[in-house]
């Protein structure tokens, strides 16, 4: 889809590689949403993993290496156009790293299924630009960033050692404690409302898909019941389950 202010692009990786791939110099601004799966990122010496809680900007003249060790992963590129791109940004370039909260992705899942629409994803899209510019800066945090991303893999894994903190710590080898630290550093959430984020994206996924069996989805990705999973995904979304079924229906 192309405007005179965006272009929008959906980019799959087939292959899966765990080392990093020959750098590539950025020639365009953007922003990268994750739809599917997780990546690695290296730009200019910082490294971030990319999944649908935590996108990136790209800006023009950085120097980008990627890494897909699961392979299969899809996310779009969303080719902003100078004039945009300094209403919704502004003039200095801020941090690399995006948090992506849950009104967000709903917003990027929307905009996907409406993309042939001329006039309705030009909306969606600057009002998720803006909710997505706020840049997760983690310079002084404690710890190694290489803890964080191992946690979060885990639980994007759904690795049954991800349940709970102490079992995830004793997995990563670190106290509790170490780990609760420096993953809020780095992610800018804690462990338990980070897992909660994925499984409401889980929810997103299945209920896009034409999932109905509310009970049999809250066991599958992991909360007490149907009544948890519904609290859950409204206080995230602002939404219903039966509600977001609607939204993906139109």
């Amino acid at each position: 889809m192309s405007t005179p202010d965006f272009h929008v692009r959906v980019v799959a990786c087939a292959a899966s590689h765990r080392g990093w791939s020959a750098p590539e110099e950025t020639s365009s601004a953007g922003i990268v949403l994750a739809h599917r799966g997780m990546f690695r990122l290296l730009s200019d010496g910082h490294r971030q993993t990319v999944d649908p809680t935590l996108g990136y900007l790209q800006t023009p003249g950085r120097e980008h290496r990627f890494a897909h060790p699961a392979g299969g992963d899809v996310c779009t590129f969303i080719a902003v156009r100078e004039p945009l791109w300094r209403t919704v940004i502004g003039e200095q370039v801020p941090a690399s790293a995006v948090v992506v909260d849950a009104r967000m992705e709903l917003a990027h899942r929307l905009l996907l299924r409406t993309m042939r629409d001329a006039a309705d994803p030009v909306e969606r899209l600057i009002g998720a630009l803006t909710t997505a510019v706020r840049p997760h800066r983690a310079a002084r945090a404690p710890g190694h960033a290489d803890l964080a991303d191992r946690a979060r893999e885990a639980i994007m894994a759904d690795d049954p050692d991800s349940a709970d903190l102490v079992r995830l710590a004793r997995m990563l080898r670190v106290s509790p404690a170490h780990l609760s630290r420096t993953f809020r550093g780095h992610v800018g959430m804690t462990v338990s409302r980070y897992r909660n984020r994925v499984r409401v994206s889980r929810v997103l996924t299945c209920i896009e898909e034409g999932e109905t069996d509310l009970a049999g989805l809250a066991s599958s990705v992991g909360f007490a019941d149907q009544a948890h999973l519904s609290r859950t995904v409204r206080a995230e979304l602002g939404y219903s389950p039966s509600r977001l079924r609607d939204l993906f229906s139109t």
